[in-house]
């Protein structure tokens, strides 16, 4: 069995820019890094993310598809464009995961042809696109917004590989464990992160929220999960670069910790 790779998504380190993440990654021990194709103009160029990859000797495992809100104009407004180029941008940097938010309930066309349209893209490309789960907008305590379309749920599709973020299952109210478990071997990607359950997408450092993190990750390991588990935390509020180390370096240590510990009833 291969062991995962633990790898730092660059979003980690905002507002610090793209090329900083390649810094931390190789200092902190991380195996890889994920590039969140974001506004920072570093993020949106290939030869320049290989030349952070090839100066700090830490390899690219995913790219993050432009799908954000903050996102909507980067790489032009066409959805399939955009994920075409982060394919392109995968090969490139031989990272075989394309990171990929489900549609917006308002992107009508691309939304009716989206799980046939990702199926017909790794057919084409060779590359996994791991579809992401998302979460309900709440309004208030009592009321949910539906803004994904097919569902903010990859579990619920046909999706051959997918991502679960903590925080957002966090967010949903949702169990990630079962989850990872009604996915199986879909489970292609982790962003490894927490969050309190509260209506805003937090991504809190592991274990500083109420999600299962270790028990999430403990069963991953006792199934042999050989995918990417990304630390994807938000480190906005840090006071210093000194303390957003300090929650990177304990990010990676709770998971390698957790994912080498036998899972246990517990």
């Amino acid at each position: 069995m291969a062991p995962p790779l633990f790898g730092l998504s660059t979003a980690s380190v905002y507002p610090e820019p793209t090329a900083h993440a390649f810094d931390y990654a190789e200092r902190l021990g991380y195996d890889a890094v994920e590039v969140m194709v974001s506004i920072d103009l570093v993020s949106q160029s290939t030869d320049r993310i290989l030349a952070l990859r090839d100066q700090h000797g830490v390899p690219v495992c995913a790219v993050h598809a432009p799908c954000l809100l903050i996102t909507q104009r980067v790489w032009g407004t066409d959805p399939w464009v955009k994920l075409e180029r982060s394919a392109e941008m995968a090969h490139a940097l031989d990272a075989d995961v394309v990171v990929v938010h489900p549609p917006f309930r308002w992107q009508r066309e691309y939304a009716a042809g989206f799980v046939e349209g990702i199926a017909e893209l790794e057919r084409r490309t060779g590359i996994a696109f791991a579809v992401e789960n998302m979460y309900p907008w709440r309004a208030t305590s009592r009321r949910e917004i539906k803004v994904y379309q097919p569902g903010w749920d990859p579990s619920e599709e046909s999706y051959a590989n997918t991502t679960v973020d903590l925080s957002h299952a966090a967010t949903a109210q949702s169990d990630p464990v079962a989850m990872a478990e009604r996915l199986g071997d879909r489970l292609r990607h982790v962003h490894m992160t927490d969050g309190s359950g509260s209506p805003k997408d937090e991504h809190l450092v592991p274990g500083h929220g109420v999600m299962p993190c270790g028990p999430f990750l403990e069963g991953l390991a006792a199934r042999g999960f050989e995918g990417h588990v990304v630390a994807e935390i938000n480190t906005r509020r840090a006071a210093d670069p000194e303390v957003r180390e300090a929650d990177l370096l304990e990010t990676l240590a709770f998971t390698r910790l957790h994912f080498a510990a036998p899972a246990t009833d517990a």
